[in-house]
């Protein structure tokens, strides 16, 4: 692989910033997009799983697509297809914002996918490229920050321009971040790239993209359909026969895409799991709360943006003092309190009622955004310390992979989750069977029905129901978390006392340990 290791590159941290600016972009386009779901339900008339499928769409090409944009970054070039990356996310994100039905809206989000796939593993895969192993954890959390504050920066943003334009400005806003984000890396960041690599598997992608795709369809479906229902049922099955052949076909490979021997090492493994379930909750969450903020508490867009800003400041607050926590006191401490504190403001979200206000939803949102932050950076930073550097653009792949799916299981099921509980609290007492149908899609197209119908039984029914079903996905939540910071706690590997860069694990002795 051509990097050096003998002088550190005087353009690393210029070239670090042009990495944050692409993270960015990917954190607005999340959370601008969940913003604008309330608007984009009432202009295109989209059901809560239409929906699902404007969020997942872009989740599940991104997932499908990690491994092998990292090992395309490897052999070819990580600069060349971060670039790459950067123009299909600004054409996908052009197409759009001049969409005008729900389908073209959802073949967007997945062309978007296909750029988000490769701009992350390559990303974090130049890192150990550009910084020695001790400045590697504070680049890693400056980038996983980076990704981080987007979230919901972005809703700010997204917010003011539905308040003054049409929907599709949203996507819009992605162009210029893309823009400065290719002039950057054009300009900033060294080319690099290991020939050694494996080779793209076409099956395997194949494999996964389809596995998973199976999977989300029938956690999506199931609430409409029927979780017994035959076509729920045949995609589940199809999806469980799917991932089991690529796995086997990984295992089977002389030089896999898929390299499961990095999930035999503890400290990436757990490291991941805990990841892979935080990222389960917060797509869960940031999915569930701007329908509450606009539909129940009446907030416009904007100002549904600027009321996550709560969790931006624990999430700044954490990344501040996670990277010295995870330092002082071994990433295993420091990853559990996250998971813990992540769980109790879970379970007290759950709590919140139709009278509770914004004050209370201010409380818990805070308290988030500390928990994701102690829990998802050091175990990220542990992650990629516990990989062999030459593998850096697979090895970041596969867990970034993960991460994935478990945003993309946390919209599907959580969101299901919802959309049933929702349906079956809702009052349609005394409507036409094609009005109560419509209401039982969202809580905004309940809130059109009763406006039509001018029924204050059926928004407050509405706002009942919404916020019940948002109480039990907070529960769900919590009891996900409470399960990542056992596992973190049990087996995630201790602070070595005779190794300052603890928050660098050596894999080797973490095999050892194991």
């Amino acid at each position: 692989m051509d990097t050096s290791t003998s002088a550190p590159d005087p353009r690393r941290w210029w070239a670090l910033g042009a990495l944050v600016a692409s993270m960015l972009t990917l954190g607005f386009d999340t959370t601008i997009l969940n913003v604008a779901l309330p608007t984009m339900a009432a202009d295109l008339g989209a059901t809560t799983g239409e929906q699902q499928w404007m969020a997942d769409a872009y989740v599940i090409v991104f997932a499908a697509l990690m491994l092998p944009a990292g090992l395309l970054g490897d052999r070819f070039g990580r600069r060349r297809m971060l670039v790459t990356g950067l123009v299909v996310f600004l054409a996908g994100s052009l197409f759009g914002a001049l969409a005008g039905d729900v389908t073209a809206v959802i073949a967007a989000r997945a062309a978007m996918g296909v750029g988000a796939a490769l701009i992350t593993p390559l990303a974090l895969s130049v890192l150990p490229t550009l910084f020695a192993r001790d400045e590697q954890p504070k680049a890693t959390a400056i980038v996983s920050a980076a990704s981080a504050l987007g979230l919901p920066l972005g809703p700010i943003i997204g917010g003011w321009l539905l308040n003054h334009f049409w929907w599709g400005s949203v996507f819009l806003v992605n162009v210029p971040m893309a823009a400065l984000g290719i002039a950057a890396c054009v300009f900033l960041l060294p080319e690099t790239r290991d020939p050694a690599s494996p080779r793209v598997d076409t099956i395997a992608t194949a494999l996964t993209a389809t596995g998973l795709g199976a999977l989300i369809y029938a956690i999506i479906e199931a609430p409409t359909r029927g979780w017994g229902d035959t076509l729920v049922l045949a995609m589940f099955a199809a999806s469980v026969a799917l991932i089991t052949a690529l796995v086997l076909r990984e295992r089977r490979a002389e030089r896999p895409m898929l390299d499961m021997t990095l999930l035999a090492h503890r400290g990436f493994l757990f490291n991941t799991v805990a990841a892979t379930l935080v990222m389960f909750v917060l797509s869960g969450l940031l999915f569930v709360l701007p329908p509450y903020l606009q539909a129940v508490l009446g907030n416009d867009a904007l100002g549904t943006g600027i009321r996550l800003l709560p969790m931006m400041g624990g999430i700044l607050l954490a990344s501040r003092t996670a990277p010295q926590a995870a330092t002082r006191f071994g990433a295993r401490a420091t990853v559990s309190a996250g998971l813990v504190v992540l769980a109790f403001a879970a379970f007290l979200a759950s709590r919140t009622t139709v009278d509770s206000g914004y004050g209370f939803t201010a409380l818990w949102l805070a308290i988030t955004g500390v928990g994701f932050g102690f829990s998802l950076m050091p175990a990220m930073a542990g992650a990629l310390g516990a990989l062999p550097r030459d593998r850096a653009g697979s090895g970041s792949g596969l867990l970034m992979t993960l991460r994935q799916v478990g945003g993309a299981i946390g919209i599907a099921l959580l969101g299901s989750l919802l959309a049933s509980t929702f349906r079956d609290r809702l009052d349609v007492t005394g409507l036409p069977a094609q009005a109560a149908d419509t209401a039982g899609e969202s809580v905004v197209a309940a809130h059109l029905v009763a406006d039509k119908a001018g029924s204050a039984e059926l928004l407050a029914s509405a706002n009942s129901a919404y916020v019940h079903g948002m109480g039990v996905v907070m529960l769900v939540c919590g009891a996900a978390s409470l399960v990542a910071a056992l596992l973190a706690a049990a087996f995630l590997p201790g602070a070595r006392k005779d190794d300052k860069s603890a928050d660098t694990p050596d894999m080797a002795a973490e095999h050892a340990d194991a």
